[in-house]
């Protein structure tokens, strides 16, 4: 992963504890992770609901529960926001024998290399069944 990155406007944005975060996500091991700034904020919009969670070890908490498995990013696409980035990508992992996937686009902005912000929409959690019918209904 890229640890510096050129928004469009030219400016230089030090993208490195994004990188930590994003192989934190791959390698589940978000409850070492130390991306975060002290007063980080997560705003997190997922499906029926929305919600925030403050600090460093509040966002530990609630994305471990999301990666909580070793997983592979099939896509992703990250963007130079002058503050850090936009950050999209379709996450495949295997729970209990039955593969997933994910769709999440996060705009995260960083501060003093760390993350100080992260505003999160996530598609869901698809297991296998759901991502065949997805894939059939594409079809149709």
């Amino acid at each position: 992963m890229l640890a510096v990155m050129t928004d469009t406007t030219g400016a230089t944005v030090t993208t490195e504890p994004i990188d930590r975060f994003l192989t934190a996500i791959e390698t589940a091991t978000i409850p070492t992770c130390d991306a975060w700034a002290a007063d980080a904020t997560l705003d997190a919009t997922v499906p029926n609901w929305r919600f925030r969670a403050h600090g460093p070890d509040d966002i530990r908490d609630q994305y471990t529960g999301w990666f909580g498995n070793p997983a592979r990013f099939e896509q992703l696409r990250r963007e130079g926001l002058g503050d850090g980035e936009l950050v999209e990508y379709l996450l495949t992992w295997e729970e209990h024998g039955v593969p997933y996937a994910a769709h999440h686009v996060h705009i995260i902005r960083v501060e003093d290399n760390a993350i100080a912000s992260d505003t999160v929409m996530c598609g869901g959690r698809w297991p296998a069944s759901l991502l065949a019918e997805m894939e059939a209904a594409s079809h149709a």
